[in-house]
């Protein structure tokens, strides 16, 4: 008996790249990769990008998506500019083709909406690139804060201004990633923005400090900007039992925990796996495709974090009111 007859009927799926940019050439690098996936192609408009994606994976590539329509693919992923995700997402669920894309979901929440709204008429998988979440030292602090009374979370995401980023700032193009880690940490909806936003260099905002309240209560502050000429991505998490620490970068998770009355604790490093996140996603959505599950980072989810960014960017700041006398030097009495 043929090996082939007894394989599952979806085991080699046909799986297309759409967006041959930084992010897309990656998807098709770990695609090409993964056993059971036939890599179809990726679909680019520029010369150059498909150049790069098909050196890179020896995969065929394609200027249109019909051209990739045409040579049959149960799933794709989108990587395209954020503007082309509700176009791109809509033509691909039109053809019945399973979707994972990357986050935001689209430039706008009543996009997004309608992305949700034709999946789930369709009956296909959607599933959104919130790749931080399979980041392992992530997955290692969501798994020691498991059943504990969270007070409050502090995220801090910085690094030099990026070159390819044109028409978001730093609350879509940063924050989203760590809006969706406070509500998947949480397992709680944010009820309340209090934003500050400055365009210090940049055209649009390139320093946010953003505050949260969730339903559950739990305070919640994400530090981001463009500005910082290394790279930071840390996560610290306080309960009533425990302090947790992440280095998202170094992949160090640390505990504090056994608080006396003294003030002494204990600490310990926490395991955390080797896993490449965007290998990890992209095998989870797949997953979510071949068993018809809900897949790890729903539709709706990606639309709730979108939703938040947004509210982060319309609520204005209120100025503290300055009194004419405090403008001068001041006057010292006596």
């Amino acid at each position: 008996m043929s090996s082939k007859g007894s394989a599952p009927a979806k085991a080699g799926l046909r799986v297309g790249v759409i967006g041959a940019g930084v992010m897309g050439s990656n998807h098709a690098r770990v695609l090409a990769g993964l056993p059971g996936v036939s890599l179809v192609g990726v679909v680019d408009p520029s010369t150059a990008h498909r150049t790069r994606a098909t050196e890179l994976t020896n995969c065929n590539s394609f200027e249109t998506l019909d051209q990739l329509f045409a040579e049959g693919v149960d799933a794709v992923t989108i990587a395209a500019p954020t503007h082309l995700h509700h176009e791109i997402a809509l033509a691909c669920i039109a053809k019945n083709i399973n979707v994972l894309v990357e986050k935001p979901i689209a430039s706008t929440v009543e996009e997004g909406r309608e992305i949700v709204a034709a999946a789930q008429k369709a009956g296909v998988t959607l599933m959104i690139g919130h790749v931080e979440r399979f980041n392992p030292a992530v997955a290692a602090v969501k798994q020691a804060i498991e059943g504990e009374d969270i007070l409050s979370i502090a995220i801090t995401r910085v690094g030099p201004f990026p070159p390819r980023m044109s028409n978001v700032g730093v609350v879509i193009d940063l924050a989203v990633h760590d809006i969706d880690l406070i509500r998947w940490f949480t397992e709680s909806d944010i009820v309340e923005v209090q934003p500050q936003l400055s365009s210090a260099v940049a055209e649009r905002e390139d320093i946010a400090l953003l505050q949260f309240r969730t339903a559950s209560g739990v305070l919640a502050h994400i530090n981001t900007n463009w500005l910082t000429p290394f790279k930071a991505r840390s996560v610290t998490v306080a309960t009533r039992g425990k302090y947790v620490m992440g280095d998202l970068l170094t992949r160090q998770v640390t505990e504090c925990f056994g608080f006396k009355p003294d003030g002494s604790y204990s600490m310990r490093h926490l395991p955390v796996g080797h896993d490449e996140p965007l290998r990890a996603e992209l095998i989870a959505f797949l997953n979510a495709v071949r068993h018809g599950e809900t897949p790890a980072v729903t539709g709706d989810e990606g639309v709730a974090s979108l939703e938040i960014a947004t509210r982060c960017l319309e609520t204005p700041s209120r100025p503290a009111a300055v009194s004419p006398a405090r403008k001068g030097p001041r006057r010292v009495a006596g």
